[in-house]
């Protein structure tokens, strides 16, 4: 999925400090993605306050609305985009030759490395959607080349009281097969009544509720906010208020490059994201590639805002 901001704002993303165990509620800000009758998303990441989460660096929610998902061809540098439908079903193509449909519980993974395009459209009139759309920042020199690959098996940790669909990463041992290239977690948590899940004590830890209610580390949550749960927990205690609960649970080793983040690039400087917007806008481009079965149909990058894009630390938490 792309960024459709029209003017998107310039995310300075700098890496801090591991601040230990922390309980940090992050609302989200409401986006539309395109015109009159866009489709709308939740936007938690990035955050004023929390740039990212280990390598994560980009989290939409969007729906559940019955609407119709459109994103024409659009560039991505710096990262891999992680699409995870929880209802409805998402055609993907990309510059690769990928041409793919994700459903529920499947993962689509896409690498840009230095640079690949992509589109996404829903299948069906007006279908009703619900899912997480998330970017994780590839590291400074990861051997990373653009690519595609969908996994329709993932692996589950079963605890007491929890089903853990392990999406990327590692969680208690049970590994996904999806690529990453730092160290990282992503799973979705099916809950019933309350369970305790062991998590990595250098990891830091954000986790997100799809549908249902729950309290996690002693704090209520609703669908919507991220609740970042800093470094230095063994173990996550959630319970659930609903029959249906259902969380996403974020998590890696704080990322420790500077990103400097705009539109749908991810760089290390003012010159990166200046380089990659001037080569998506020249006709003829070869970065990017082409997406097949769109014809002239792209989306245009926007202006670059009228200031040099530089690296923001985290905020510390409100007194």
């Amino acid at each position: 999925m792309s960024n459709l901001d029209a003017r998107p704002a310039e995310t300075r993303c700098r890496t801090g400090g591991q601040e230990g165990p922390a309980s940090r509620v992050l609302e989200p800000r409401e986006v539309p993605l395109g015109g009159i009758r866009a489709m709308r998303v939740n936007r938690t990441l990035p955050h004023r306050q929390l740039p990212t989460v280990g390598a994560w660096c980009f989290l939409d929610q969007f729906g559940p609305q019955r609407t119709d998902m459109v994103v024409l061809p659009h560039p991505h540098t710096g990262l891999q985009t992680v699409t995870w439908p929880v209802r409805g079903e998402i055609r993907h193509r990309d510059s690769v030759g990928s041409d793919v449909v994700v459903r529920p519980g499947q993962l689509n993974l896409m690498t840009s490395g230095p640079g690949i395009a992509h589109s996404e459209i829903s299948l069906g009139e007006a279908p009703l959607l619900h899912g997480l759309q998330l970017w994780v920042a590839l590291p400074e020199g990861a051997a990373a080349v653009p690519g595609f690959e969908q996994h329709t098996d993932l692996p589950v940790y079963d605890g007491d009281g929890v089903r853990a669909t392990v999406v990327a990463g590692e969680l208690a041992g049970t590994t996904s097969p999806a690529t990453t290239y730092s160290p990282l977690l992503g799973a979705q948590l099916d809950v019933e009544g309350t369970a305790t899940l062991p998590v990595r004590s250098d990891f830091e830890h954000a986790i997100l509720v799809l549908t249902g209610r729950a309290t996690v580390a002693g704090t209520g949550l609703e669908a919507g906010p991220l609740l970042y749960l800093g470094t230095g927990r063994t173990e996550l205690t959630i319970h659930a208020h609903d029959d249906d609960t259902t969380l996403f649970l974020l998590g890696g080793e704080p990322f420790p490059d500077d990103l400097v983040m705009w539109w749908n690039f991810v760089g290390r400087s003012h010159e990166d994201i200046v380089a990659a917007r001037d080569e998506w806008e020249r006709p003829g481009q070869h970065r990017f590639g082409t997406v097949a079965g769109h014809g002239a149909d792209r989306i245009p990058a926007p202006p670059l805002p009228p200031v040099r894009l530089t690296p923001r630390r985290r905020r510390p938490p409100a007194s």
